[in-house]
């Protein structure tokens, strides 16, 4: 109970990876009552120094909580923790709000909030960017959609992780704003690898002008990577090739769907990125 009387918004939290293990501690640790669910104990074990408590399934999560995050990897995730007797959607009493920072199709969270509201609760996307060092910092960058008074009521949450905070419009907004972000991102990779070959094939030092773009009006966190990388995009396609890959995928499904130009020249970018990494 907070000072003013009103109960602390209780905040359920599903998918304890490398990004949202950190987010979830972030939350207990500001003070919300905080439940955990994890279909792997181990992922429950660094959470015994904190408050949160362990729920036996996403249905009785979702009934201890007034909030519901979804940190999941991909679209069917999403879909299996949402549908069926024993899921979020069929646990969360009424008034209450699941929020998905996985990075998937718009699609998905559009049907997520329809099926949302036949179960009287509301669905919000919020995917979230910087990686689990900015997510353990608070510093996480969150691009949420949905309804401007349920992202004012989640809105505490996501700011003890993220900073900033900012609703970019309705649902599936959120997931627009990161699909350009990543598509960019992946872009930025191939640009930044391709000009660090071109300056040793110009006869220049590989680790002085690795040294040096990073620091000059060059400067992008795609180029800090990849010379970090050594230079080429090896190390980057075999923890981030796969990730890369989906989102940039999805763009070119969500910029289909639009009727969007068959030319995308970022789009194009970005697959010769992908191309370079093996993927």
């Amino acid at each position: 109970m907070k000072e003013d009387g009103r109960r602390a918004v209780r905040v359920g939290f599903i998918g304890l990876g490398s990004q949202g293990a950190p987010m979830a501690r972030r939350i207990a640790e500001a003070g919300f009552p905080t439940t955990l669910w994890a279909r792997r104990p181990a992922a429950l074990a660094p959470f015994e120094d904190t408050a949160a408590r362990t729920a036996g399934s996403p249905a009785d999560l979702a009934a201890a909580s007034d909030v519901v995050c979804l940190c999941v990897v991909d679209d069917a995730d999403v879909e299996q923790l949402t549908a069926g007797p024993d899921s979020v959607l069929a646990g969360l009493r009424p008034g209450g709000v699941v929020v998905v920072h996985s990075t998937v199709h718009p699609d998905t969270c559009r049907r997520l909030a329809e099926r949302a509201r036949i179960h009287r609760v509301s669905a919000m996307d919020a995917p979230v960017s910087g990686g689990g060092r900015a997510a353990a910092e608070g510093s996480l960058l969150v691009m949420a959609g949905g309804d401007p008074q349920v992202f004012a009521f989640c809105r505490p949450v996501f700011s003890s992780y993220g900073d900033p905070v900012v609703h970019l419009g309705p649902v599936g907004a959120g997931q627009i704003a990161k699909l350009l972000n990543n598509l960019l991102f992946t872009a930025q990779l191939g640009l930044a690898a391709d000009t660090l070959a071109l300056g040793g094939r110009l006869g220049l030092d590989p680790e002085g002008l690795a040294r040096i773009l990073p620091r000059g009006s060059a400067a992008s966190f795609a180029l800090e990577r990849v010379a970090a990388a050594g230079g080429t995009l090896d190390r980057i396609a075999s923890h981030a090739g796969g990730l890369l890959a989906k989102d940039v995928r999805l763009f070119a499904e969500v910029s289909d769907a639009t009727g969007g130009p068959d030319h995308i020249p970022l789009l194009e970018a970005a697959r010769a990125a992908l191309h370079a990494m093996g993927r």
